[in-house]
């Protein structure tokens, strides 16, 4: 058989057996074929196949602090059934927390999901970053990975709350990758005024999710080690499904000027100090700064103290792993300053945000052991006040003034520029990583809206840009990106040794005995007979002093016999009724007296 006889096609038979006729099929003109009347259905016109729809991986973001607020920076990341940590910062608290000494994110929805916990990214030692670590290490140990200099500080802080040796610590490099899960987060080198920062390049099946931390672009800095703008561009280039950016100075035009100037301030305000004592308040941990410091010392034949213990924990931590150069003998103890001159000696100190407790603030107030100020000393406060913090600062610097010191700060000499990027510097990483998604971070609602303001202006959709608020859970499958439910976020406020145990119900207390004082009514009862045996006896504290109100105190003192007098037997041996019934009594005299509304707790001795 040949080509030609295998490919005709068989006759077929009919069903009869016998063959059938053949079929003359009439070709259709195009035209005849357009308007043919056989139905669409029948004329088998191939219909579009429809692209079948890919699932993907959701991931979802979960701020838990670090949005409408300074401070407290905290980010979950999930992914199937794997989550991290990217920082557990702290924040300090407001003037409406009496007593309460740090702020720290609610750690609920992480131990509620611990067993996922893969482990912690940290982008930067500063406190906001790593202040609440150790509290959270507490309660679940997982692995902590960070650059070698905040590996250091968080060493320091695990230390002091009883961690060391108990915590798996990894350094990792910039450019390096950690795997936590199904994600993998990328280490990126930024600038900011603490050395070893990083970004993170968040790897998950959606797709990269960049995150700078805190950071500004700095040509000149003092080590040496510039953003690494090339990988954020280079991940831009591959796709960038969301970038997260820090909004800290998203008000600001133009660029953040070089940590390098503050160090030409230094020289020439040596130069104005020349026969004076020197002492420069600044952050302990902008070791940027104590270098530039240390160098003017060394060029004017100087020696260094320093003082405050968060200062001299992060000093010695810089010198052990190399990020200060200190020649020998330039930093002498404390205890050693006496011995030299007063023209030869530099303090390096804390205090300067006006702390009460901090040096500078004790050396103002002359309450400091070691360090008195007299007209010889010329003053440096090497920093902004932080927003609330205004009123602290000045106090300080009106205080050193009339102790006849001259003071230096910002607004005078260019002695401290920030280390958060402005504006220009913002545009410049969205224009580089080419987000789809834009979410604004660290930073209160006015710094998130300028932020979102910028994103609009570089091209990026509104609808594509989140301004969340903690506890959203942003989730996003790689095309589409939307807050989906909330999980429980907040503050929990640290008092001493106790984690959480104040609440708004003893706030609210403290509240109330500092504006308005307390008063304490003790009876005594015999409770056999249910007769009164003592009282009652009126004690005030934050109210009045008893001894010059004497008249109100005696009047208030028949109120309370009054009410005892109408009450029955059976008020009496109910004592909470009782209570209520003395509390009310004297809240209602006391007001119509003084117009002032003190806490009153009474209290029944049983005799």
């Amino acid at each position: 058989m040949n080509e030609k006889e295998k490919t005709k096609r068989p006759r077929q038979t009919s069903a009869k057996g016998n063959v059938p006729q053949k079929r003359h099929y009439k070709k259709r003109t195009p035209v005849q074929q357009e308007h043919s009347d056989t139905p669409a259905e029948i004329q088998h016109k191939p219909r579009p196949r429809q692209p079948k729809e890919v699932k993907r991986t959701a991931v979802r973001i979960i701020p838990l602090g670090g949005l409408n607020e300074i401070g407290k920076n905290m980010t979950v990341f999930e992914c199937s059934n794997d989550m991290f940590i990217l920082d557990c910062g702290l924040s300090f608290p407001d003037a409406d927390m009496p007593g309460v000494d740090i702020v720290i994110p609610d750690f609920t929805y992480v131990e509620r999901n611990k067993d996922r916990l893969r482990g912690i990214v940290i982008t930067h030692g500063h406190e906001d970053h790593i202040g609440g670590l150790a509290y959270l290490l507490k309660k679940i140990n997982v692995p902590v990975y960070a650059t070698r200099l905040t590996i250091g500080l968080i060493e320091g802080k695990l230390k002091e709350q009883g961690l060391s040796g108990k915590v798996n610590l990894n350094v990792v490099e910039p450019r390096k990758t950690v795997k936590l899960g199904c994600m993998a987060v990328e280490f990126i080198k930024v600038n900011h005024s603490i050395p070893d920062s990083v970004g993170m390049a968040i790897h998950t099946p959606a797709g990269v999710i960049v995150h700078t931390g805190d950071f500004k672009v700095d040509y000149t800095p003092i080590d040496g080690k510039i953003i690494d703008l090339a990988r954020f561009g280079e991940l831009g280039s591959k796709g960038v499904l969301a970038l997260m950016s820090e909004s800290t100075n998203a008000e600001r035009p133009g660029y953040t000027h070089s940590e390098k100037t503050v160090g030409e301030s230094f020289d020439k305000l040596f130069q104005k100090g020349e026969g004076k004592r020197i002492i420069i308040a600044t952050f302990s941990s902008n070791i940027h700064r104590v270098q530039q410091i240390i160098n003017s010392a060394v060029k004017y034949g100087r020696k260094v103290a320093v003082f405050g213990r968060s200062m001299v924990n992060v000093i010695n931590t810089a010198i052990e792993l190399g990020y200060l150069n200190v020649p020998d003998g330039i930093i002498i103890d404390i205890e050693m300053m006496n011995r030299y001159e007063s023209e030869k000696i530099v303090l390096i100190t804390t205090g300067s945000q006006g702390e009460p407790m901090s040096a500078l603030t004790r050396m103002a107030m002359n309450d400091h052991k070691k360090v008195n100020i007299t007209p010889m000393d010329f003053i440096i406060i090497s920093a902004t006040p932080i927003p609330g913090n205004e009123k602290y600062v000045t106090r300080v610097v009106n205080e050193l003034m009339k102790s006849g010191a001259e003071v230096v700060y910002e607004a005078m000499y260019e002695v401290h520029v920030s280390g958060h990027a402005c504006q220009e510097e913002l545009k410049l990483m969205i224009s580089l990583t080419k987000p789809k998604f834009f979410i604004p971070i660290h930073g209160e609602y006015k710094h998130l809206k300028k932020h979102s303001d910028l994103a609009i202006q570089m091209g990026i959709p509104q609808e594509n840009i989140f301004i969340a608020e903690i506890g959203n859970v942003i989730e996003t499958d790689g095309v589409r990106m939307g807050v989906v439910s909330q999980v429980p976020a907040g503050r929990t406020l640290v008092d001493g040794l106790g984690v959480g145990d104040v609440g708004s119900i003893v706030l609210r207390d403290r509240k109330h005995l500092a504006q308005d004082g307390l008063i304490i009514i003790v009876i005594g009862i015999e409770r056999s007979s249910n007769e009164i045996v003592a009282g009652p006896d009126i004690i005030s504290r934050g109210f009045v002093y008893v001894r010059e109100s004497e008249e109100l105190i005696v009047n208030a003192k028949h109120v309370l016999v009054s009410t005892l007098n109408n009450c029955s037997n059976a008020e009496l041996r109910e004592w909470n009724t009782l209570k209520g019934k003395l509390r009310d009594a004297l809240s209602d005299y006391i007001y119509q007296k003084t117009k002032r509304s003190p806490m009153i707790l009474p209290i029944i001795m049983e005799t």
